[in-house]
């Protein structure tokens, strides 16, 4: 054998490396020394840590809740914070619906008591009459010098006007005969029929106007026109308010404003009541009736006039006591209602002078 070969280790006896001379130590002893070192580790971390120890409940203060209960009503806390902000998003929705639809009724109502007037006389003749009814005004600039003190007017009560061009003006008053200026006013108040009566019963001379299906609104208002000349006040109608539509405002030239539509809801029955409160009614006939120049027309009269293929109704036409003819040539078979209306007027007017 080699001196550089070293001795094998005889079987049992323990290596160096496993137990120093004089210091013979066993396995089982070596893993036994570390067993008191853990368990005395565990006993420090349970006096640090009492919670980490096994059974362990913490002491709960009079009115503290324990770590489930608090963490369970936590959880119901941010459910009910998220049903209470829903339901306010919810009550919020709600209540800018209802907004929007309080305002959106309300414009509904303000458009449907507002009108237009369009037409240089017109809108000056309304602006004399009545200024405060004027909401706003839309001109082209050519007007301005002509409205200087309407505009003035309107700056002063802080209600606006526009200048625009020909072009938006014909969007505003939806037709190209718009005169180049346009007032948004506030209706006429409506007056009855009944109500007319009785407030000028004490009149000797009165004239008054009784429309039976007539609703074009150029003939409207060149009607309107000739009640004014004549100094008739009231057009009685079951629908009124078409006085006061743009295109009738315009073709009246201003007389809207001294002609009050008067309401009905039954024609034949308002002529009736005109009857009992001493009025005369008189109609118009192509065909028979008295020369309007040969008659007497009464001091208090209500002249009748139909739409202009069928004239009046049998029924109105059975009330009335006089039918009158306007002679002509006969070479058309009538004429337009509203120059029909113009001539009867004229002549009632011509005779109250007498």
């Amino acid at each position: 054998m080699s001196a550089d070969t070293k001795p094998r280790r005889q079987h049992g006896k323990p290596s160096s490396s496993i137990a120093a001379p004089g210091n013979p130590r066993k396995q089982g002893q070596e893993r036994n020394s570390r067993t008191p070192q853990t368990n005395s580790t565990k006993a420090e971390d349970a006096l640090q840590k009492p919670w980490a120890k096994a059974g362990y409940k913490a002491a709960v203060k009079p009115g503290q809740k324990s770590g489930k209960e608090h963490s369970a009503n936590t959880r119901a806390d941010a459910r009910h914070h998220a049903g209470t902000d829903a339901n306010t998003d919810n009550k919020a929705a709600v209540n800018k619906a209802a907004v929007n639809k309080v305002n959106a009724a309300t414009l509904k109502q303000h458009r449907l008591e507002e009108t237009k007037v369009q037409g240089e006389n017109a809108c000056r003749v309304c602006f004399t009459k009545r200024p405060q009814s004027v909401v706003k005004m839309y001109l082209e600039a050519s007007m301005a010098s002509k409205f200087a003190d309407v505009m003035k007017y309107l700056a002063a009560n802080k209600h606006a006007y526009h200048i625009v061009d020909s072009s938006e003006l014909e969007k505003v008053a939806g037709s190209q005969h718009h005169g180049g200026v346009v007032l948004i006013v506030k209706r006429k108040p409506e007056l009855s029929l009944a109500a007319y009566l009785a407030a000028n019963k004490h009149l000797k001379q009165d004239c008054l106007l009784a429309l039976d299906g007539v609703g074009n609104p150029h003939n409207l208002g060149a009607i309107v026109r000739s009640c004014a000349h004549f100094g008739v006040k009231g057009v009685i109608m079951t629908q009124p308010y078409l006085l006061q539509s743009g295109a009738a405002a315009r073709t009246a030239e201003g007389g809207v404003e001294f002609v009050d539509g008067l309401s009905c809801e039954h024609l034949p029955l308002a002529l009736q009541l005109c009857k009992q409160a001493g009025y005369s009614l008189v109609t118009t006939s192509s065909h028979a009736g008295v020369s309007l120049y040969q008659s007497q027309l009464g001091s208090k009269v209500v002249v009748v006039f139909g739409e202009e293929m069928d004239g009046v109704s049998k029924q109105v036409a059975s009330s009335t006591d006089v039918a009158l003819q306007i002679p002509g040539s006969g070479q058309v078979e009538s004429l337009n209602v509203s120059v029909a209306a113009s001539l009867i007027l004229g002549e009632w007017y011509r005779q109250q002078q007498r």
